[in-house]
């Protein structure tokens, strides 16, 4: 009795893989000094690939499905063994499964900045990150030219392979493409499109399909990203004029609040659009190649003035201040007697 169970232990008749948890791209069956009964049932899972390699060589692969392991259902095993057809004995061999389920939300990013050359900035250095998903197509392929011999190959293993080749593929795509780097975030999608295109048959190569490709995220070193927040400012100022008329606007509130009161307010006004003017001018004339030097300006008129300095205010300026005053109305700094009167003041310089 003994005898037998020592002779069955020494044949393989059931061979299958049942994935634990995720993370393993490959393994192998543990054959140890076993050897394969012939008719033998080979089980192929969905999301599975088996493949038998002989002596080293890839010979039979199988997909889903349920096998007899015979010498019609392993006809290149059977063409290296030298089989007879009627070949009925137990045999050796090295069976290897190959998860080709998707491996999701693989990352990649730019463990250092790359510099690429910019159209607005010049030579900029950038970083980039994102995620991508990818399976086995190949197994043959994928046992030569990754896994090899090994008793399993987790995913990880091949994460910082393929991390490489994805930021030196970007690399190339960002500088060949010419797109400024203010444009490229609004570009992400296209640019993950262009990547999937150049690393399809770099992922090829090793047995592998990549199924998707996305940029998450294109960003500047902080240094850079400070020049780049400035110049976005200085774009969104744009009119010195009317960034003057804003900020003397937004002043009112408080210098409702200050020790003058509302007495100030006339004067505070003219003056803050009298040198808003002023700036505006100057900035002006300093912007034009050529442009001789602004003349000192001249230093205003004492006080009373609210009135004088209104005197050149436009129209325009005119209605922004009393939306203003008509604001601090709502907020009860300013009572209707009092805003109606400074109107009738401000109007009547229109005249």
């Amino acid at each position: 009795m003994a005898l037998m169970d020592f002779i069955k232990k020494q044949f393989i008749d059931v061979i299958h893989w049942t994935e634990e948890g995720d993370g393993t791209l490959a393994w192998r069956y543990p054959m140890q000094d076993f050897e394969i009964q012939y008719g033998a049932q080979l089980t192929v899972r969905e999301s599975q690939m088996a493949v038998f390699v002989n002596e080293g060589k890839v010979a039979d692969v199988f997909g889903p499905g349920l096998y007899k392991l015979t010498t019609q259902t392993l006809p290149v095993l059977t063409n290296l063994q030298n089989w007879d057809k009627l070949f009925e004995s137990p045999f050796k061999s090295d069976v290897y499964f190959f998860s080709t389920r998707l491996q999701l939300d693989r990352k990649w990013g730019t463990p250092n900045p790359i510099t690429i050359r910019d159209k607005d900035f010049g030579m900029v250095r950038m970083r980039a990150f994102g995620i991508y998903s990818y399976k086995i197509a190949d197994p043959g392929k994928f046992y030569r030219e990754i896994s090899g011999t090994r008793d399993s190959y987790p995913v990880d293993d091949l994460d910082g392979q393929l991390r490489n080749l994805v930021v030196a593929t970007m690399s190339d795509l960002f500088g060949e493409s010419g797109v400024p780097f203010i444009d490229m975030a609004a570009n992400q999608v296209e640019f993950g499109r262009a990547m999937q295109e150049k690393l399809l048959p770099v992922f090829e190569r090793y047995g592998l399909e990549l199924d998707a490709f996305a940029v998450q995220n294109v960003s500047l070193p902080e240094e850079l990203q400070k020049v780049l927040d400035t110049k976005i400012g200085m774009n969104i100022i744009g009119d010195m004029g009317r960034y003057t008329q804003y900020q003397t606007a937004n002043a009112i509130p408080l210098a409702a609040q200050n020790e003058g009161g509302l007495a100030g307010i006339g004067a505070g006004v003219g003056a803050g659009l009298a040198v808003g003017q002023t700036m505006a001018q100057s900035m002006t004339q300093a912007l034009q190649p050529g442009a001789a030097p602004a003349a000192p300006a001249t230093p205003a008129a004492p006080a009373a003035p609210a009135v004088a300095a209104a005197a050149g205010v436009s129209a325009d300026e005119v209605v922004a201040t009393l939306e203003k005053l008509h604001a601090l109305v709502g907020k009860g700094i300013l009572t209707q007697a009092e805003f109606d009167a400074k109107k009738a003041e401000l109007l009547g310089k229109l005249s």
